[in-house]
């Protein structure tokens, strides 16, 4: 795969538009996998919200406020994630 890709970028008349193609398919794939762990720790928090107030409902708001603190920082990290990959595009 990566002889194909070399043999490309060797043939091209422009190999400066070969590296960009190359540099946003990267930041596509690098924002992807970078999403999945905010999405894996959003899921845990929620789903461990829920499972709390099923087993103590008078204390849903406390754990509500705290689930959302959570959904938050995660959230702030996929966000993160974001704004690296389009910043490595130019």
């Amino acid at each position: 795969m990566l002889n194909i890709l070399a043999q490309e970028a060797a043939s091209a008349t422009e190999a400066g538009e070969f590296l960009e193609g190359l540099k946003a398919i990267g930041a596509g794939l690098g924002y992807g996998l970078a999403a999945i762990g905010p999405g894996i720790g959003i899921g845990t928090v929620v789903g461990n919200a829920i499972s709390s107030m099923a087993r103590q409902p008078e204390s849903a708001g406390m754990v509500r406020t705290t689930m959302f603190l959570g959904i938050a920082f995660t959230e702030a990290l996929a966000l993160i994630g974001f704004v690296v990959f389009i910043l490595l595009l130019p």
